[in-house]
């Protein structure tokens, strides 16, 4: 049993992890910059050491200090949460060198899932088929010129590090390819300091569909079914569900061939520990592999209601040695819908808003969870991710989801910022998300109609 673990995120997940640390009464240290200084994650911990100034630069995305802070505090093992070094192979190999247990992958099965272009080879020979494109890493324009000809227009340059939609553009010509290639290559440098890109067709209408999986030390590969992730803005998800409406309403053999699938991508990989594969499924039903999210994900909680497994307490278990202890298919009961609560103006191209929340009441009642870690007082540092929470609803049915959810919604006050519950109000209003009758642009063709309402409701 580990005896002390080190969260070395922030935010809304550090507190999640700490919870699941408590239950299983795990010491905990948490980590934490200069700007974060008053962040629940510092105060709920059983210690906390700052590690640097407010940039992730200088702080979270700090191999040497985070490790030797895990020192200091003589700890066994350290959680990466998501984002920041959670998918790093180097630092997942540094933590094993250390002798502090990495809860994640082990840094072999990060390198042969090493980036999404490599994931999409890996993927080939396991049987389980990406959309046409690149074979590897696009080097210069030329190449990319020839590989969207090869495939057909329209294509999407995708970075091959990190997410959250970062170094992504879709390309519809010669023209706009090499405008988004240059730019997707620049972002990524940015934001992951690595410039790699890789091209595959674009599937428009489409689905975005990934497969929760679990892994033991022992040989053991689970799925616990799927999450919709469809409801997108500019590649960032916005809501997720599960289970999906496409596949209860139209496909509903795609969750066992799926499922399958995802298996075999993880089984490739020599895969430990929780993790997601993703997936695009078209209008026909056809699924194509994306890649594999090596951590735990923003949108887990929703699996965990509807399956009543703790997804967090059992990456620390099986990171202890432990077998994974379920058997079997698992059970899906009822109905799970995920909003994530970002500090943005809708009513303004999305702007982040950092400043201080005046107010905070948190919805709750029957089938309402909140993970967050805002509160009253609390002031939004500028430099990280916008999201404040994850707001999750749990019904029998996915109507009863939704409309807990729209009551929750209701109820949620955060005063003295902007946030994204308006917008979110529209789509949980809106028909055709009602019917569960939506893709990936479902958001872009909402936007003008449902932005001009929110507006009018304020004024």
């Amino acid at each position: 049993m580990f005896e002390k673990i080190l969260i070395a995120n922030r935010g809304e997940i550090a507190v999640r992890i700490i919870r699941a640390c408590k239950e299983l009464n795990i010491r905990t240290v948490a980590i934490y910059s200069e700007a974060d200084a008053n962040s629940m994650h510092a105060q709920l911990a059983d210690e906390a050491i700052c590690i640097g100034k407010g940039p992730s630069s200088d702080s979270y995305l700090r191999i040497d200090r985070i490790i030797s802070a895990a020192e200091i505090a003589d700890v066994d093992a350290i959680h990466p949460g998501y984002g920041f070094l959670a998918e790093n192979s180097h630092f997942a190999d540094v933590c094993e060198n250390c002798n502090i247990r990495f809860i994640g992958p082990s840094s072999r099965a990060m390198n042969a899932l090493e980036n999404k272009a490599v994931s999409r080879i890996l993927a080939k020979k396991a049987g389980v088929m990406p959309p046409p494109g690149s074979d590897g890493v696009v080097e210069n324009a030329q190449e990319a010129l020839a590989t969207a000809k090869r495939v057909g227009y329209p294509v999407m340059i995708k970075a091959v590090a990190g997410g959250g939609g970062c170094g992504m553009r879709a390309a519809h010509n010669d023209i706009s390819l090499l405008k988004g290639f240059h730019a997707a290559k620049s972002e990524a440098e940015k934001a992951f300091g690595n410039a790699g890109v890789y091209i595959e067709k674009y599937i428009e209408s489409s689905h975005h569909i990934e497969f929760q999986i679990l892994a033991d030390t022992k040989g053991n590969i689970i799925h616990l079914g799927e999450r919709d992730c469809s409801i997108q803005r500019r590649n960032q998800k916005v809501v997720e569900e599960t289970p999906s409406p496409l596949i209860e309403n139209k496909f509903k053999d795609l969750r066992k061939r799926m499922g399958k699938a995802a298996i075999k991508v993880a089984e490739a990989a020599q895969y430990t520990n929780a993790g997601t594969v993703e997936f695009i499924v078209d209008d026909k039903g056809q699924f194509y592999f994306l890649e594999v999210n090596k951590r735990i994900q923003v949108e887990h909680p929703i699996t965990e209601e509807v399956t009543g497994i703790d997804l967090v307490q059992k990456q620390i278990l099986i990171a202890m040695g432990e077998p994974m202890g379920i058997k079997g298919d698992v059970e899906i009961k009822g109905h799970a819908i995920e909003c994530r609560i970002n500090a943005e103006d809708p009513f303004d191209e999305f702007r982040p808003c950092p400043g201080r929340i005046e107010m905070y009441y948190a919805p709750g009642g029957r089938g309402v969870r909140l993970d967050s870690h805002a509160y009253a007082g609390y002031s939004i540092p500028p430099h990280y991710d916008s999201m404040l929470g994850k707001l999750i609803t749990y019904g029998k049915d996915r109507r009863e989801a939704m409309d807990k959810m729209s009551r929750a919604l209701g109820e949620f006050i955060i005063g003295g910022i902007k946030t994204t519950i308006p917008f979110e109000q529209a789509i949980l209003q809106d028909p055709n998300f009602r019917r569960g009758v939506y893709s990936t642009s479902f958001v872009e063709q909402l936007l003008g109609g449902a932005r001009r309402e929110l507006i009018e409701d304020r004024t």
